[in-house]
């Protein structure tokens, strides 16, 4: 009997979905697991690290640069940020990157300048989950893998709506399993119930997590920059081109921040640029001058604690100073001259563009962030989602997979699946990585095709 369009359609649909599947599996995993470690990330440290979290309530904060030069008298190096707790029974951390060896982080207590300890951030395992999430512990490459296998993920939920839609049948194995399932049954409608349930959620996470990465996330930002719907077009062309941008000075910044163009000190009248800077690894004024920045903080700014301070780098460095509060809508970036600490520029939530507002509030969602607990729970289900999904469906690729053989979906060469080709080639064009690899996946399985024939 011969097969109508619509079964040939799916069959076509169904050869995608499994390669997608077969890309992105294993990172799927990954992605789940170590995102659901960091939604947890600050009760994971208070538990594991409580010597160096907490201290007693104290009455007076030491002034941050006593702080500084007690974490280096512990371990010397070159100070680049100290975070000023949030709460009078919190440890600062002193950001310090040593003559030798990895950047650590000394906790010191606030009150009475003692130095609690020091640990290296990716030797942490919030700190490994954060980096095997991001970027596979691999640099810029492993970076680039997991962009591609979020990108490869969204096909694979396109493609698995397709397979689910009920097409005229009942509830059963579509909205809840049959509790009669046996084998591959019971396992397909895991997949297809659980897949039904979570994929808004799965596809929030997907959507929020690609503004970090390699390729998506500098696009975006410029994108967002040029129609002046991102980074605050009015400060775009501050001291360019000569400004470098934020997260390459600092290392760090909020996303939208990433690509700020960083301001500069400029030399007084008086002629003292790079009076008081050292030549060693310990410039003693950057330091000094942190008292006069958290002063400022405090009394113009009302900033007491619970924000990242930076000294100046350089001759022509800024203190920057930035909180980073789990609702974006606190967000505020500010920038001082290192020699007369006058407040060069203040950036916040309110000067963002639409769609940098709309990411940092997906970012914080993301993170489990927003809603506090609440928040994570959800976010932590979905990552259960997500692992019950990838199992399931290998559970039935293997069950019903030949011994020997990949047991690919068979190809449907005349399908009329035109509209699921145009939503690929949006998809493609909206997220570069997943267009350059489907050109990659169509040419072997053509290739493999010919060498079928001709074998």
């Amino acid at each position: 009997m011969a097969k109508t369009p619509a079964s040939s359609a799916y069959r076509a649909i169904w050869r995608w979905h499994f390669y997608a599947g077969l890309i992105v599996a294993p990172f799927l995993l990954i992605l789940s697991v170590t995102g659901a470690i960091y939604l947890f990330n600050d009760e994971i440290d208070d538990a594991t690290r409580p010597g160096m979290r907490f201290v007693e309530p104290y009455g007076v904060r030491l002034p941050p640069s006593q702080l500084v030069r007690a974490a280096l008298h512990a371990h010397p190096g070159t100070p680049t940020r100290i975070d000023v707790p949030s709460a009078p029974n919190r440890s600062a951390i002193v950001f310090v990157t040593p003559r030798t060896g990895a950047p650590i982080r000394v906790a010191v207590d606030p009150g009475s300048g003692r130095v609690l300890g020091a640990f290296i951030y990716t030797h942490t395992l919030v700190g490994i989950a954060d980096t095997v999430h991001g970027s596979l512990m691999l640099g810029s490459w492993g970076s680039l893998v997991m962009e591609l296998a979020a990108c490869w993920a969204l096909v694979l939920i396109a493609t698995g709506v397709y397979l689910w839609w009920p097409r005229g049948r009942g509830l059963a194995g579509v909205l809840y399993p049959r509790l009669s399932a046996r084998g591959r049954r019971f396992w397909r409608d895991l997949h297809a119930t659980v897949g039904a349930w979570a994929v808004v959620l799965i596809a929030f996470l997907l959507l929020t997590g690609l503004p970090w990465a390699q390729v998506e996330g500098p696009l975006l930002q410029d994108v967002t920059t040029k129609l002046g719907i991102g980074y605050p077009a009015s400060h775009s062309t501050y001291n360019a081109p000569a400004s470098t941008p934020m997260k390459a000075v600092l290392g760090e910044a909020p996303w939208t921040m990433e690509g700020a163009p960083m301001p500069v000190s400029v030399a007084q009248s008086g002629g003292h640029a790079g009076h008081g800077i050292m030549s060693g690894p310990v410039d003693a004024a950057a330091i000094v001058g942190l008292d006069a920045i958290t002063a400022t903080l405090a009394r113009d700014h009302g900033l007491s604690g619970d924000y990242r301070l930076f000294p100046p780098t350089g001759a022509t460095g800024v203190y920057t100073a930035y909180t980073y509060p789990n609702r974006p809508q606190g967000q505020r970036s500010l920038y001082f001259d290192r020699y007369t600490h006058r407040l060069i520029r203040e950036v916040g939530y309110a000067d963002y563009g639409p769609a940098a507002k709309a990411i940092e509030l997906g970012v914080q969602l993301h993170m489990g962030n927003y809603f506090g607990l609440a928040n994570q729970i959800v976010m932590l289900l979905t990552c259960i989602a997500i692992v019950m999904l990838v199992v399931s469906g290998v559970v039935m690729w293997w069950r019903r997979r030949p011994e020997g053989t990949l047991a690919a979906p068979a190809r449907a060469p005349h399908a009329p699946i035109g509209g699921a080709v145009a939503i690929l080639v949006v998809f493609s064009v909206l997220f570069p990585v997943l267009g350059m690899s489907a050109v990659v996946v169509w040419a072997i399985d053509r290739l493999a095709l010919r060498v079928g024939r001709l074998a």
